[in-house]
């Protein structure tokens, strides 16, 4: 069975032994054919799903889901409906598997821990100061160790956008070691890269393998704050790197495509790519996630109208 992450692997201390040594593995990285990826992606989802593998499809992808409130209007009882529906998406249909967490900020972290006490469901809080991600380092820590002492189980934090741009590759490197420092055993970590503003394919690659070597557990496209979020082609990119990292160093990263993922057949397109790209052993919520709000509400629809034979539409789930 893999590992999970370290900051940073064995194999790759001299990498990160200094800002010119980081820059050089990081430009070194193979360069991105992004005709071939794009041609790759686009292939990978005409895939047809039969209905015995469509309802396995659904199921797998309620159980990755992230159940994501964050708003400036989120309340406590918001976050608790969220949880009740978290636990039970489907309540006339008890075989229905619940979410993998509920993702909140982190004044709402012990709220979720309390309404998921039981569940299994992870608490899942964003953190320094998401999702610009601009502010002190200080302010950051204290974010993440507020969020952890709520009760979170994993926090989702943003890298500086700016200094990776500017390529200042080890100063986001050891921001993400002292996060991970802050959520020490308690928390897995999943840095978010906002790959709509990293704006190439190989600035992609190479925030993959400089959060990995940070030691994140997960690798995450976007805070679903801006305009372009997870596609098919970053994902896929992001699928690669944690592959040929597994393979170099037997450490297992999981990823987490978010924003903008709202259908079923949008799911399971990405989890064509999981299975087609890194395999069965990703295809696990402990290893691969959606971050989302809307697509719980389709998956349900759909799930319906396989077991019933009857499309039953919006008004037969909850509204979040």
């Amino acid at each position: 069975m893999p590992t999970s992450a370290s900051a940073p692997a064995s194999a790759f201390v001299d990498a990160t032994a200094s800002d010119s040594a980081l820059r050089r593995f990081l430009h070194g990285l193979p360069g991105v054919d992004a005709v071939g990826l794009e041609a790759r992606a686009a292939a990978l989802g005409t895939r047809s799903i039969k209905t015995t593998a469509k309802a396995y499809a659904i199921d797998l992808a309620i159980s990755m889901i992230d159940l994501t409130t964050l708003e400036g209007a989120d309340t406590p009882g918001k976050v608790r409906a969220l949880c009740a529906k978290g636990a039970h998406p489907d309540p006339t249909d008890r075989t229905t598997p619940t979410v993998a967490a509920i993702c909140v900020y982190p004044d709402m972290a012990a709220t979720a821990k309390e309404a998921l006490a039981g569940t299994g469901i992870k608490v899942a809080s964003v953190a320094t100061a998401f999702p610009a991600g601009r502010a002190a380092l200080p302010i950051k820590l204290a974010d993440v160790r507020d969020a952890v002492e709520a009760g979170a189980d994993e926090i989702d934090m943003v890298i500086d956008r700016g200094a990776f741009l500017a390529g200042h590759y080890l100063k986001v490197y050891e921001e993400i070691v002292a996060v991970k420092a802050e959520c020490g055993d308690r928390a897995r970590l999943k840095v978010i890269f906002e790959t709509g503003e990293l704006s190439t394919y190989d600035n992609i690659r190479r925030a993959s393998w400089l959060g990995m070597l940070a030691g994140a557990d997960f690798i995450k496209t976007s805070t679903g704050k801006v305009s372009v979020n997870a596609t098919p082609p970053n994902t896929l990119l992001m699928l690669e790197a944690v592959r040929d990292y597994r393979a170099q160093t037997g450490i297992q990263i999981g990823v987490k495509p978010a924003g903008g993922i709202r259908s079923t057949k949008d799911a399971i397109k990405f989890l064509v790519l999981v299975n087609e790209t890194v395999g069965a052993d990703w295809l696990d919520n402990h290893w691969f996630r959606f971050g989302a709000s809307s697509l719980l509400n389709d998956l349900l629809m759909q799930r319906q109208k396989l077991s019933t034979g009857r499309y039953s539409g919006p008004d037969y789930v909850t509204v979040d």
